[in-house]
């Protein structure tokens, strides 16, 4: 049986579709035309002899084969790029001032940075741990290089990472009196998660209070769990201890959050904050969900 052989340039374009659920959106991504990325998922296809990639006029999604081969598009390209790294001499090296919000420092994040480290070693890291709002200032007062958290859906920075539905969360023994105000577990502002409450619930004419101010993610689920009052959450982020309410709760729909990654355009085009940003990239949206 001859041997499969599979493009770097297709399989970074089919990583980038599999993220971002759109050829629109993959071709921004990377740069080139979405003929390109059609082509290109084509002949993917066509050397795999597998369907990758359902689309229609309204939505794409992965087969079962193209799940199976996001897995192994990551493996081939993180060894095409530690490959050309090494035989190039050019070995990434310095510092990295890196942002995480609080939330992601739960899921499988702070793994993708051992593991950079570990490809990396000449290559030192600073990590904030913040909320998404007070790291967006630091990235744009040049204290960052990289930035991991969430962004408002429409908010054009940043390159996406994962699309996620924001979801009201409390316990399995939450109940709420609508005839008084709602009880919010929230964080300071500027909070994005704080202001989607807030706005959804002004739009539905509900009252609330804050019931309890957290500076981390670690407050907020204790507090939440501690049934002091509810709050919310990107749905992929939503730990054991806490419990997505549904529609019996007469809750308002909260919409989506971006989950993004954002550079420091003084310092994007280092050999570290490449590789880095890479890295978190072709991870895909399986990194952040909650381990």
């Amino acid at each position: 049986m001859t041997a499969k052989t599979f493009d770097p340039a297709q399989l970074q374009t089919f990583l980038a579709v599999a993220q971002t659920r759109s050829f629109t959106q993959a071709a921004a991504r990377l740069g080139i035309r979405q003929p390109t990325v059609s082509q290109h998922i084509r002949r993917l296809e066509e050397a795999a002899g597998r369907v990758l990639v359902q689309r229609d006029t309204h939505s794409v999604s992965m087969t079962p084969d193209g799940e199976a081969m996001i897995g192994f598009a990551r493996s081939i390209l993180a060894a095409h790029e530690q490959a050309a790294n090494y035989f190039s001499g050019e070995r990434p090296h310095g510092r990295l001032r890196i942002g995480m919000s609080d939330d992601l420092a739960l899921t499988r994040l702070p793994q993708i940075l051992r593991e950079f480290r570990r490809d990396h070693p000449l290559v030192d890291l600073d990590l904030s741990i913040d909320q998404s709002g007070t790291l967006h200032r630091r990235l744009e007062n040049d204290r960052l290089d990289l930035f991991v958290g969430k962004r408002p859906r429409g908010e054009p920075r940043g390159q996406l990472v994962k699309r996620d539905r924001l979801v009201w969360v409390g316990t399995a023994s939450t109940r709420l009196d609508m005839s008084k105000p709602l009880p919010l577990v929230v964080y300071p502002n500027p909070s994005l998660s704080r202001s989607a409450m807030e706005n959804a619930l002004q739009r539905a004419n509900i009252t609330y209070r804050p019931a309890c101010l957290c500076r981390g993610v670690n407050g907020l689920i204790g507090a939440v769990a501690a049934g002091i009052g509810i709050s919310a959450l990107a749905s992929s982020l939503v730990p054991v201890q806490l419990t997505p309410l549904g529609p019996q709760h007469r809750l308002p729909e909260l919409g989506y959050i971006d989950l993004v990654l954002l550079t420091n355009p003084r310092t994007e085009g280092r050999p570290a904050a490449k590789a880095l940003a890479a890295a978190v990239l072709a991870s895909g949206p399986a990194s952040i969900s909650t381990t």
